[in-house]
């Protein structure tokens, strides 16, 4: 009777105990695909802060989009993402979705994303309008290269009046090389691979985009948006410098979460050894600094954000 007692007591032990490690908190941090650079960025936060003894949980997603879903409904409590998805999710702009998305909120800048249209020299394409009735690779169906492709030239009114490739950057690479695109886009980083090897075998001419966008107003309707200079010699054959934009991947959270918890991990992240991390990580977050911390971000900081960037004089 005396062991069945001990026995009993060490089992309400356990239950009595065992809530408060099944109940620890734990914070998802949505990323993008696995090996994409969203998840990169998701997974090496994760790494900070467990150092720092908070639970943050990195889980792969569909990416930009669903991130500001999932965020808005709680289901994660942190995500990256596009700033102009945001814009526009806060304003009811996504694409067949009007629904606000107020829930989200922004919490820093991570790295820009150049738009870059890539020509062949001997063309004689020296402007976005003179894409009329081309073969243009605008990036993989669903993705944000792809979206930004379309919501650029239906802005000028050209995307009816162009023939859409979807195809990836190495895809529409190879394919421009063979003479089957007249023109690709790439949204991402320079100097992009694929654009690189394309120099090295043909001739080739960078759009200067930002001066014809701006001119039609492009840059008025969407804020979120920055210029961006793609330096000369950035690829072979590139002697000037070229005009651009472009978006801002940003992190966001969940407007219930504490502001404590905000603060404590932009203090971790934004530390010294957490920038250096960051960059081992991948090499786009040499972007990150105290003084770009909220750069391309239009829609509303989180209150721990706001007051982290406040402390560090990065806003007023």
């Amino acid at each position: 009777m005396k062991k069945l007692s001990i026995f009993l007591s060490f089992i309400l032990g356990v239950f009595l105990i065992a809530p408060v490690n099944l109940n620890a908190q734990v914070y998802k941090f949505s990323g993008g695909p696995s090996g994409g650079t969203f998840q990169y960025y998701a997974s090496a936060i994760s790494t900070l802060a467990k150092k720092n003894k908070i639970n943050v949980l990195a889980s792969a997603s569909g990416g930009a989009i669903e991130n500001i879903r999932t965020v808005n409904s709680g289901k994660s409590t942190f995500g990256v993402t596009y700033s102009g998805n945001v814009f526009d999710a806060v304003n009811g702009h996504l694409k067949n979705d009007d629904k606000k998305y107020n829930d989200v909120k922004a919490v820093a800048y991570f790295y820009g994303a150049p738009g870059q249209m890539i020509v062949k020299a001997k063309s004689g394409i020296k402007s976005l309008k003179q894409l009329v009735g081309k073969r243009v690779g605008v990036g993989n169906a669903g993705s944000g290269a792809a979206a930004n492709a379309e919501l650029m030239l239906t802005y000028l009114g050209l995307w009816d009046k162009i023939t859409p490739e979807f195809l990836g950057y190495r895809g529409a690479a190879d394919a421009f090389k063979n003479g089957q695109l007249d023109a690709f886009w790439v949204f991402a980083g320079f100097p992009n691979a694929a654009v690189l090897e394309v120099a090295l075998q043909e001739d080739v001419n960078l759009l200067n985009i930002f001066n014809e966008l701006d001119a039609a107003g492009y840059f008025e309707k969407y804020p979120y948006f920055q210029k961006l200079v793609i330096p000369a010699k950035t690829y072979s054959g590139q002697d000037e410098p070229v005009n651009s934009f472009q978006d801002a991947a940003i992190w966001v959270a969940n407007k219930d979460v504490s502001a404590d918890l905000v603060y404590k991990l932009l203090t971790a992240v934004y530390s010294e050894a957490g920038l250096k991390y960051m960059v081992e990580v991948h090499k786009s977050a040499k972007e990150m600094s105290i003084a770009d911390g909220v750069k391309g971000i239009v829609t509303p900081l989180h209150p721990g954000a706001e007051k982290f960037w406040k402390e560090k004089g990065t806003i007023k």
